[in-house]
């Protein structure tokens, strides 16, 4: 008896090389567009800088949304590159970072079925929690207390800019998801 075998559908072509490209530009999307946002706002304007905020809302969005193109050297090159703009002492950005990427993946599962209202508060617990090991961190460094106000504006940047990045992200990712069925 011969075996037939169906096959449905065209089969899959070979990877051409546009294919590639396209699957490297898809991964690296989540990556790039922080980096360049976090460009964008750390240029000097005269208000506290919104750059901490805008790269922890960003972080935390990919790792629990996007969590492959959000890897911890990913995340380690995004708080150095947020510790040199910034000017702030090296290693506090590359700590608060990853650690708000491990706690993110770690809860992804929790966090991914839950309400944006929900989301935005357990994200805000992430924010007062940077914030704090911040305040922390630069105080073990500096070998002296410094003022809490930066670290309360820091805090409530980052809450307060949230729901703006999380719109825009979920945008981004929705395109994302939609030309990754069609390819």
């Amino acid at each position: 008896m011969q075996e037939q075998r169906r096959v449905k559908g065209r089969p899959q072509p070979p990877m051409g090389l546009l294919r590639r490209l396209d699957a490297i530009a898809r991964a690296a999307f989540p990556a790039v567009t922080t980096v360049l946002l976090m460009v964008l706002t750390s240029t000097p304007v005269g208000l506290p800088s919104a750059l901490p905020a805008v790269t922890l809302g960003c972080v935390f969005f990919w790792s629990v949304f996007r969590p492959a193109a959000m890897s911890p050297p990913i995340c380690f090159g995004m708080g150095l590159l947020q510790d040199l703009l910034g000017f702030a002492p090296l290693g506090t950005g590359i700590l608060t970072l990853l650690l708000v990427h491990g706690l993110a993946l770690r809860f992804r599962r929790f966090l991914v079925r839950q309400s944006f209202l929900l989301v935005w508060l357990i994200f805000s617990g992430f924010a007062a929690g940077t914030a704090a090991l911040g305040f922390v961190l630069v105080t073990v460094l500096n070998l002296r207390l410094p003022a809490v106000a930066p670290a309360l504006v820091q805090f409530a940047l980052s809450a307060g800019f949230y729901p703006a990045i999380a719109a825009l992200l979920t945008r981004l990712h929705r395109a994302m998801r939609r030309a990754e069925d069609l390819a």
